[in-house]
């Protein structure tokens, strides 16, 4: 038999018919015929997919019954409705596609063998007429097919005898391409709406890293397609892994799939365009891992609300979000489908072996011994009573794919057939390209209430429900609606619900959000990936992935996001460091006071007198100028306070070394002289010794001046000094315009004074005790040099500590303290005890001539030779210092 001939050939519909009778053939039934005015081919999966070698698997219930009974509904409905298409009725030639789409394409061919011209002239009947060769019926649209790759394969061959198809499941977006498909029409949106819709979802949950698994075949390749090519033109979403899942997977490969997913295990959505089977072993997989509650799926229509793919995996499918085209449950459908029995139905011709899988039982056949394990059929049976039924979720767009086609026949028939109640010329045969016009042109109000339309690719609306499944929701089959999708989506956080109960969306991200003051590290390649580095030391957070310092006088804010200014501080009265230095000025301020008022009160005493009154009074200033120094560094910087720290800072040592050095030049000098000869040297007088040592001192101030005319006096902020690892404790130091080296400069006269001070001292040490004050400036700067000494390396060994203003603050004033201090108790306080306490020692001496001073020298001489030191102080020898 010619395959078209087997194709076409149609099972009778048999009479007196019983559940026996149903069962009688034992051929298989290929397609059904409704007989009509016009014909409309419809594809269904009645079938599952066979095994290797056998086109043909299972019955499918829902796909497949309930679907190709809703075309036959529909067909009711149109046919009885006096507004449509009147007094034209519509037949249907319905076939099987398997869920294959190599079957359906060799079963679509019934649809076009009427318009393929056969050339039969040389074919004779045994009489020599020519044969009689009935017409095949002329088809003149066609619904469907369900699966994407049935659609893609059939319309190849439709578009080119010019047959509109009608599609109520079809969505791979491949086919929304109206060059290659353009007799191909869906009342369902394409995936690259939902591939649109599920970018959106992605990204209102804050998810930017996932992956995807697909189905191989067109629909699930494409689905997947549409939404990377989405994410990607879209931006901010990125894909961990793409993974296809084999037509015909190896043992094992799911869990391999599960597996490489891991890889990413940060990419915990996954996004899924696959078939029921799929998804069902997918979810195996993840539960087989141990991997319940990790992954976040969201599924695609293929998914829906389903419940077959999660039967048994409801943990694991827990959180869920899927998607599928708005749609209604058609109360009149099934209050059809739910009436259909074996007796009433007998047009479908696969209504018997629905009703054995539908009612677990089986209908005898004679001669066949029946299966002990499943009961016979009585046939008495009924559908929703005596079994699970609930509607078919594309029920709603096969009727409005059957009643689009009927509406641009009807529109068709008033345009070409004006007051005709049939089918006129024009339209014998239907002109297909003709009637494709008329389809793309249709809009009314679908059996759902939605409007039907297309648009110039032959695509639908985009219109979708989000679900997500919920385990604490037992209505719905545990699906609940969360949000819609329609060109944008709204999208109801608080209604999803995910593991545990939990409220709160989780992550799905390659790298979280840096923390604030991190900058992102970008992951070549993968713009959704980033390392954070924190801004550290003084930096801040320019943008998202650059740091910048601060400038100089400001730090960065706590969070890093911008720059503060660094807080000023300067020394208060109140720290520390400057209660000690200040004691001990306030202290040495008061015994020099002291010692002045003493000497002026005793001016004419003889102790006064000889301890050269003008020299001392002269030193005694300069020591006290050393204590006030301390109340200017604490002070807070100010033009001002900075001129005084130049000009005392220096020179109230000056002061005091210039009048010791005087003192002890003046007694080396004498002591000298004596040896040689009786003549007094030259400089001796008090008003000489004043001149002498005003000199010195003009040397300082000279200095100063001259200081102040090349940099003026003047504060300033140093935000350098006291600029630590942790900005935090950064700080600008309010101060005069002094360094180091400038410090240390200003008091090297000073110290040049000490040194040769102390050189005069060091050469007058064989001056007799009682022989003026030789011996207690010695002492006096033996021990200056000594605070000096120490000073020196802690004044420059703090050079690098974050409190190196306050140490070398405290340090410089208490060594000026002490040495003012040790010059105060050497010279003046044992002067100052005798004259208060021992009044009776403070007489005039005899005087003695200069001539006394030479043999007290020639003496001392002699007798240092014969180291006798003991009998230095018998002659007690006053120098006349009225000469």
């Amino acid at each position: 038999m010619h395959p078209l001939q087997k194709i076409t050939m149609a099972i009778p519909l048999m009479m007196g018919f019983t559940p026996e009778t149903w069962a009688s053939s034992e051929t298989q039934p290929h397609s059904i015929k409704i007989e009509g005015d016009i014909t409309l081919g419809g594809l269904f999966p009645v079938h599952s997919r066979g095994p290797a070698g056998v086109p043909c698997g299972e019955i499918k219930k829902e796909k497949g019954i309930h679907r190709m009974e809703a075309m036959l509904y529909a067909l009711d409905q149109i046919n009885s409705d006096p507004d449509l298409l009147p007094n034209i009725t519509l037949g249907a030639r319905i076939l099987d596609t398997c869920s294959r789409d190599t079957y359906a394409l060799e079963q679509s061919l019934t649809f076009v063998q009427a318009l393929i011209q056969k050339d039969n002239s040389d074919v004779r009947c045994s009489n020599g007429e020519p044969p009689i060769i009935p017409k095949p019926e002329r088809v003149v649209g066609v619904i469907g097919a369900s699966a994407s790759s049935v659609s893609i394969m059939v319309a190849n061959v439709l578009r080119l005898f010019a047959i509109p198809q009608i599609s109520y499941a079809s969505t791979a977006p491949e086919l929304s391409d109206n060059n290659r498909y353009d007799f191909f029409s869906r009342v369902v949106p394409p995936d690259s709406f939902q591939a649109q819709a599920m970018v959106d979802i992605v990204k209102a949950m804050g998810w930017n890293y996932v992956s995807t698994l697909a189905s191989e075949g067109n629909y699930g390749e494409s689905g997947v397609d549409a939404f990377i090519q989405i994410s990607r033109e879209a931006g901010g979403l990125c894909i961990a892994q793409t993974i296809k899942i084999p037509r015909e997977p190896r043992p094992g490969e799911f869990d391999k799939i599960i597996k490489r997913l891991m890889e990413t295990s940060n990419a915990r959505g996954v996004i899924i365009f696959a078939n029921e089977d799929d998804i069902k072993r997918v979810l195996e997989a993840a539960k087989k891992a141990n991997l319940t509650g990790h992954f976040l799926f969201v599924g695609s229509d293929s998914w829906g609300a389903k419940n077959s793919p999660i039967l048994n995996l409801e943990d694991v499918a827990e959180g869920a979000v899927t998607i599928l085209p708005k749609r209604a449950s058609i109360d009149g459908f099934d209050q059809y489908f739910t009436t259909r029995s074996l007796e009433n139905n007998r047009r479908n011709i696969w209504f018997a072996e629905f009703w054995e899988d539908d009612f677990k039982c089986k209908l005898t056949r004679p001669g066949i011994r029946g299966n002990s394990g499943l009961r016979k059929c009585t046939g008495e049976e009924r559908i929703s009573r005596d079994s699970a039924y609930e509607q078919e979720g594309k029920v709603q767009f096969v009727i409005d794919a059957v009643y689009a086609m009927a509406y641009a026949l009807h529109s068709m028939h008033i345009d070409l057939c004006p007051g005709s109640m049939g089918i006129c010329d024009k339209m014998d045969p239907v002109d297909g390209r003709m009637l494709l016009s008329y389809i793309r042109a249709v809009n009314f109000n679908g059996s759902a209430g939605t409007g039907v339309m297309f648009n110039e690719n032959g695509d639908a609306p985009g219109r979708y429900d989000i679900f997500q499944y919920q385990l604490s929701n037992t209505t719905n089959s545990g699906y609940k609606i969360i949000g819609q999708w329609t060109n944008h989506l709204r999208l109801n956080a608080e209604d999803m619900q995910w593991s545990g109960g939990d409220k709160l969306v989780p992550d799905s991200v390659c790298s979280f959000p840096c923390e604030s003051g991190e900058r992102k590290r970008m992951v070549k390649g993968v713009p959704c990936c980033w390392h954070c580095e924190l801004c550290d030391g003084y930096q801040y957070l320019l943008d998202e992935f650059n740091c910048d310092t601060c400038p100089f006088d400001m730090r960065p804010t706590p969070n890093r996001t911008s720059c503060r200014p660094t807080p000023i501080i300067k020394l208060e009265w109140s720290s520390p460091w400057a209660i000690i230095p200040v004691f001990l000025a306030v202290l040495g301020i008061l015994a020099t006071s002291g010692v002045i008022i003493t000497f002026i009160r005793f001016n004419d005493t003889p102790i006064v007198r000889a301890s050269g009154r003008e020299l001392s009074y002269v030193l005694l200033t300069g020591i006290f100028l050393i204590y006030l120094i301390t109340f200017l560094m604490i002070a807070e910087p100010s033009t001002v306070v900075c001129a005084f720290r130049r000009l005392f800072l220096g020179l109230g040592m000056s002061i005091s070394y210039s009048a010791m050095l005087t003192k002890t030049n003046r007694i080396y000098r004498i002591f000298e002289q004596g040896k040689k000869s009786v003549t007094p040297p030259k400089f001796i007088s008090p008003s000489s010794q004043l001149i002498i040592t005003f000199i010195l001192i003009s040397v300082q101030l000279l200095g100063v001046f001259i200081w102040f005319g090349v940099v003026p006096p003047h504060t300033t902020v140093d935000f350098d000094e006291l600029r630590p690892p942790n900005p935090e404790y950064a700080r600008g130091i309010l101060k005069c315009d002094m360094s180091d080296l400038s410090l240390i400069g200003c008091l090297s006269y000073s110290m040049v004074l000490m040194v040769t001070c102390t050189v005069y001292a060091i050469k007058s040490r064989g001056v007799p005790e009682t022989f003026n004050e030789a011996k207690p400036i010695g002492f006096t700067m033996y021990t200056t040099c000594i605070i000096w000494l120490a000073f020196v390396p802690i004044f420059f060994g703090t050079s690098q500590s974050t409190e190196k203003m306050f140490i070398q603050t405290t340090t410089l004033t208490v060594s000026m303290s002490l040495s003012a201090t040790v010059s105060l108790g050497m010279l003046y306080i044992p002067k100052v005890y005798v004259i208060i306490f021992h009044p009776e020692q403070n007489v005039q001496k005899r005087k003695r001539s200069f001539k006394a001073v030479v043999q007290a020298a020639t003496v001392s001489t002699h007798l240092s030779q014969k180291s006798s030191d003991k009998q230095n102080g018998e002659t007690k020898v006053e120098p006349d210092r009225s000469k």
